[in-house]
């Protein structure tokens, strides 16, 4: 049996997904808090399995509760159910500890998923939480231009300046010149680096 701690502000939400998580037979709800001071108070008594959360409530905020909860009970997992899926708010409830990140809107069936997923000690994450954690994880967007990529692609084969001049019919001081801004953009200094880098990054 999953034992699962509730907590959101609204109290219509909060009783909506009590009632929800009460009709899977493997999940009890061992309690409801309406904001982040009543929900540490909550999971420091009852030490669910895992915390169902909203992120922005009065005083304590999910982030701050998913932080001091999982200082004192690390085993416990957390999964935010929020409206928001902004950047700021992904990264302070990943950088928190949580483990699952889902939005409102989900369908019961992948709350109920997630709640197993967490609780089995993986990660559960909304397509576009997913998405925003791994551009995040790549790096800021690196912006080459068309000639950039076409020289770039020219030096993941290997060519040399001279080479990528006749092929684009360009001086080699202009590929050159193109060299050294790749380098900039990408922040490296030698090509094998740079290729290394554009490959990580899905440039080339």
């Amino acid at each position: 049996m999953i034992r699962v701690a509730v907590a959101d502000d609204h109290p219509v939400v909060r009783g909506g997904l009590a009632a929800l998580l009460a009709e899977a037979a493997d999940i009890e709800v061992v309690g409801q808090a309406a904001d982040g001071e009543a929900l540490i108070a909550l999971a420091r008594e009852e030490r669910p399995d895992v915390v169902l959360t909203d992120l922005r409530m009065p005083g304590v905020g999910g982030a701050e509760a998913t932080r001091r909860i999982l200082a004192e009970l690390p085993e416990t997992r957390v999964l935010v159910l929020t409206t928001y899926d902004s950047d700021a708010d992904i990264l302070a409830a990943t950088e928190a500890g949580a483990t699952g990140y889902l939005l409102k809107a989900a369908p019961p069936l992948e709350i109920f998923a997630a709640v197993r997923a967490v609780a089995r000690g993986e990660r559960a994450m909304a397509p576009t939480v997913a998405r925003a954690l791994a551009d995040r994880q790549r790096g800021p967007a690196i912006a080459l231009s068309a000639r950039e990529r076409e020289v770039l692609e020219r030096m993941k084969a290997g060519a040399t300046n001279a080479a990528i001049g006749r092929a684009l019919f360009i001086g080699e001081a202009t590929v050159k010149t193109h060299v050294q801004s790749i380098f900039a953009k990408l922040g490296v200094r030698d090509r094998t680096s740079a290729v290394a880098v554009a490959i990580e990054r899905g440039l080339v």
